[in-house]
């Protein structure tokens, strides 16, 4: 399971690469990369210039516990608040940069998909299917950042195991959300991507936390992007052969 874990993290290494070898194309995905990224940088730097006047008056019942626990209890909710604040961020980054920059990210999901070989679907998703999943992927951030607040309102534990947690979720969601498009562009359902995606559970995980942990990192989305969706289309493609495997790769027959 590591190896797995390991070998799609990988593959955001390998996403960096394409960059050598077609950088016009990749610099187009630092376009709607940078503006969304612009937005929700303010967005974060306005909560958290405003967060502790929000802890405060959400808390008026700590202003006649002893100075030390008001200020625990401030700071621990704070932490959980902002923690959440940027899973959301990260899940919403990608969600509205891939709808805005669909034009830019389907030119490098196709250069990658060229590359890789093997039947190319003539055209992708679209803009309303790029949409509709970033209407989707958002709630599920919402959800998830929800689940990292309150766990990070447990005593002790809350304050270590939630920063990780937000980590491993966000990561998730993103790479459930970048790999979509090879399997759209095939018509492929949901229900059938997920059948698809079991036996890549670790290197989607991989994938999804390298990805977020660049992220994190100043202007690490930005420059991440491009590389993300080109490692995310051979992540897809490497489990799209591995449930259809070539003919006469299966086991021999036995000799009569």
């Amino acid at each position: 399971m590591v190896r797995r874990f390991l070998s799609g993290a990988g593959l955001l290494l390998r996403g960096f690469g394409f960059w050598a070898r077609r950088p016009g194309v990749m610099m187009l995905g630092l376009i709607p990369a940078a503006i969304v990224f612009a937005i929700v940088l303010a967005a974060l730097v306005a909560l958290g210039i405003q967060l502790p006047a929000i802890v405060e008056w959400a808390t008026p019942f700590a202003e006649r516990w002893d100075a030390f626990w008001t200020a625990s209890l401030r700071i621990a909710i704070a932490a959980v608040t902002f923690a959440g604040a940027v899973l959301l961020a990260a899940v919403t980054f990608t969600a509205v940069t891939l709808a805005v920059g669909d034009p830019f990210y389907e030119r490098i999901w196709r250069a990658v998909e060229i590359e890789l070989g093997g039947e190319v679907p003539d055209r992708g998703a679209g803009f309303w299917r790029a949409a509709a999943d970033a209407a989707a992927l958002i709630a599920l951030g919402v959800v998830a950042a929800l689940a990292v607040a309150l766990i990070g309102l447990i005593p002790v534990v809350g304050a270590v195991v939630a920063p990780v947690l937000g980590v491993v979720l966000s990561g998730w969601l993103l790479a459930r959300e970048l790999t979509a498009r090879a399997f759209e562009a095939r018509g492929i359902t949901s229900t059938d991507r997920k059948a698809v995606l079991r036996g890549q559970r670790a290197r989607m995980l991989g994938f999804g936390v390298a990805t977020q942990l660049c992220f994190m990192v100043p202007l690490g989305a930005v420059i991440a992007m491009p590389a993300a969706v080109a490692g995310s289309t051979m992540l897809a493609r490497a489990a799209l052969d591995a449930s259809h495997p070539p003919a006469g790769s299966g086991p021999t027959p036995p000799s009569a």
